[in-house]
This record gives C-alpha cells, structure tokens and sequence, in this order.
C-alpha cells in the first residue's frame, strides 16, 4: 500500500474493518481495532501492510495481518512467514491471523503456504478475480463502495467504475463532508494497488471540489455536473 505515514490511523482503522468486514467475512467487533506498528528492522527495514488488534464476537482478542499483492511473487509464502515471526515476537501471546489479498491481472499463481520437512504453514488468500464487483457496487455502503475498487472490472471502463464509486459516495455522503473525506482518502489508499495512475488525482479534486458530481479521471483537475 502507499506510504502509510501520511495515511491517518483513523483511515487505517476504517480500512481494516472493511477489509475484515466485507471481504474476509470476519465475525470482528469493529470497536475494538486498534492499529499497531507494522516496521521491523532485522538487516533491512520491512514494513507489513496491515496489522492490526481485533475481538471477534465473543470477546477473543487477536491480531489481524492483512498484505495486498498486485503482482505474483514466488517468495510470497516465506515473506509472510516472516511477517508471522516478526509480528508474534512483538506482539505475544495473541493469536495470529494472515490473509493476502490478490488484485493482479495475470491468474493467480502464489501458493497459499509454505510445506517444510517438519512444518506446514498456511494464509488465507483471497483472489480479488473471484469477488463479484456488482456485489460491492450495488451497494448502498460507503464501506463496500470503496472496497470495490480492489476487484477484477472484467471489461468495464475503469474510468466509468471509478466514476461511479465517487458519485455514489458523494450521494451517500454529501451531508457530511468530513467523512466524505475520510472514504475518499481511503480509495486513494486502495488505488495505489492498482494500475490507475492516471485516476490518483481524483481524491485531490474530490477534495477540494466536494460539490462536484462527477469526477474526470484524467488526472486533471475538471469537474462534470
């Protein structure tokens, strides 16, 4: 994901409760997130995507690791056995869950653990091709709204989805500013996993034009009512 330093903790925190909400299925109690550190230094700095502390319904604590791969990576399973090393030893005595979460074009074709002479390791891995888009489109949730950029478009103009992600969120929002703003940071977070470089100036326009209906996604700073 991009730089999560100039990404608020509460956006981070939205972020994970939609992620676990909506895309994991995780029975979570959405109060009790709390975001922990995720950079650890051994000879280089690594930095997990997502870590956070949740409860599920009846009231276990457990962390919650969450990594977003546009790409296939053979080394997939033994970076996240990493991260599981890295987090438990900062994080003891809680139960940890792993999930990676694919958004690439190309057919998924990382392994979902890793298989040694003495141990077997497994994530959950969820592949974004396979989660409908209509799904979180046709929803009237803020939340599924800005998730749905993460999924396959299959032959939709992604100019059009990301059109409609803002005016929908716009719709929904409009009388509040304040989170319209939040959800717009927090699809700016989830584009930078995906290639619409050209679509990244939007949150700026959206911004700072909240008024605007619709939005071009040029990269450019035009407004379409």
């Amino acid at each position: 994901m991009p730089d999560k330093d100039i990404v608020s903790k509460e956006t981070i925190r939205r972020l994970a409760v939609d992620l676990a909400t909506w895309l994991l299925k995780l029975p979570i109690d959405p109060d009790s997130l709390e975001v922990l550190a995720t950079e650890h230094q051994r000879i280089e700095d690594r930095r997990a995507d997502l870590v956070v502390k949740l409860r599920d319904r009846e009231g276990e604590s457990f962390l919650l690791h969450i990594e977003i791969q546009s790409n296939n990576d053979a080394t997939m399973p033994v970076r996240m056995m990493r991260y599981m090393t890295d987090i438990l030893l900062a994080y003891p005595g809680l139960p940890l869950r792993q999930y990676l979460i694919y958004i690439g074009t190309d057919p998924l074709t990382m392994p979902e653990g890793l298989d040694g002479p003495d141990f077997r390791y497994r994530y959950g891995v969820l592949d974004m091709h396979r989660v409908d888009c209509r799904h979180l489109l046709e929803k009237d949730s803020p939340d599924a709204l800005v998730l749905a950029i993460l999924c396959d478009f299959g032959n939709r103009d992604p100019r059009t989805v990301v059109n409609h992600i803002y005016t929908r969120l716009r719709a929904l929002l409009g009388d509040n500013p304040k989170r319209f703003r939040e959800y717009v940071d927090i699809l700016h977070v989830l584009s930078g996993n995906r290639d619409f470089r050209s679509c990244l100036e939007i949150h700026i326009v959206a911004r700072r034009r909240p008024n605007c209906a619709l939005l071009r996604c040029d990269g450019g700073e035009n407004c379409v009512m």
